[in-house]
């Protein structure tokens, strides 16, 4: 096994830097094709910019079905943008100011070709809309302390984030995590699926195809799949090569994703970097991760103190980037 080949999969993908995306998935429907931007796929964009009085950064909507309401500067990417692009772009033209990316804070899915990336951001430039400035994009924008006064909100899945954002400003739950600039053809996830017991040993699956790698599962990106989440796509991939039909799996989160975008139709794709656990039936009792279909997986013990180390923190106090499945 070429464990520093793996071990230097293992640091990039650790650290957030992306690894490359083979051609080959270790696991991907019949129909998986390559993803377009605004054709087969729908990525969103949200900033949660915040001042120096934790007020947030507002936009009120021109569109005609919530004209007059307001929200998170948001909107969808469009094609041969990379995400951080269509964010700064977004907030642009609907607050007026320019704007730096912190960190990603939140994946949200609904259903396999819907997923928006919600970012921490801060101001850098730029000056706020106002009424004379409206336009097709917003009728102005506004800093708000979220208590007075009492905006009509376009929907209110957005509190949320904007608590999120204030958390992890004031004590970060998971590492500055940026996307990286790394071409992608399908929607999918590399997983760091990993197996503990109770001694603190430590087990991470493995793709023996060609050069042992992690595994990399695709999915597709018809709507008719409706439970092609991340959850479902990693889950997919375990029950193809785990022989016991009880194997439960847990995505914890994101640690890191990678997306270019600027060859349409070639490199719309995203690949999350995703950490799961994998456990016998919801056992937690078991010495050895579980047995393996054919040759096609395997598991690495991972003996080296310090990249163990670094996985078991990560498990310990989840500092990923959370996922929502809508």
């Amino acid at each position: 096994m070429a464990c520093g080949a793996l071990a230097e999969e293992l640091d990039a993908v650790l650290s957030g830097r992306g690894w490359e995306v083979q051609e080959r998935y270790d696991s991907a429907p019949v129909s998986a094709q390559p993803v377009r931007v605004r054709k087969t796929a729908c990525y969103i964009v949200l900033a949660v910019l915040l001042n120096d009085q934790n007020e947030v950064l507002m936009m009120q909507e021109a569109k005609h079905e919530c004209y007059g309401t307001w929200y998170l500067p948001a909107g969808r990417m469009e094609p041969n943008e990379t995400i951080l692009e269509a964010m700064k772009r977004e907030v642009k033209e609907e607050t007026g100011l320019e704007c730096e990316p912190l960190t990603l804070l939140a994946v949200e899915e609904r259903g396999p070709i819907w997923i928006r990336f919600v970012f921490l951001a801060r101001p850098t430039g730029g000056t706020l809309k106002a009424p004379q400035d409206a336009d097709a994009e917003s009728l102005q924008a506004r800093w708000w302390d979220r208590e007075s006064p009492a905006l009509p909100l376009r929907a209110r899945d957005i509190l949320p984030l904007m608590d999120l954002a204030v958390r992890y400003q004031d004590s970060p739950s998971h590492p500055v995590t940026l996307p990286e600039e790394m071409p992608c053809a399908l929607i999918c996830q590399r997983l760091l699926a990993t197996f503990t017991n109770g001694a603190g040993d430590l087990w991470v699956l493995l793709s023996a195809v060609g050069a042992p790698h992690l595994p990399v599962s695709a999915r597709t990106a018809s709507p008719c799949k409706i439970q092609n989440s991340i959850q479902a796509a990693a889950c997919r991939l375990l029950k193809e090569c785990c022989l016991l039909p009880q194997v439960t799996v847990q995505a914890h989160g994101v640690l890191g994703l990678q997306h270019l975008g600027k060859n349409a139709g070639k490199s719309d794709g995203v690949c999350f970097n995703v950490l799961l656990t994998v456990t016998q039936g919801g056992q937690s009792t078991q010495e050895t991760p579980p047995e393996l279909h054919g040759e096609s997986f395997q598991w690495w013990k991972i003996e080296e103190s310090s990249l163990r180390s670094r996985i078991l923190q990560r498990l310990s106090s989840s500092s990923v980037v959370p996922i929502h499945s809508y």
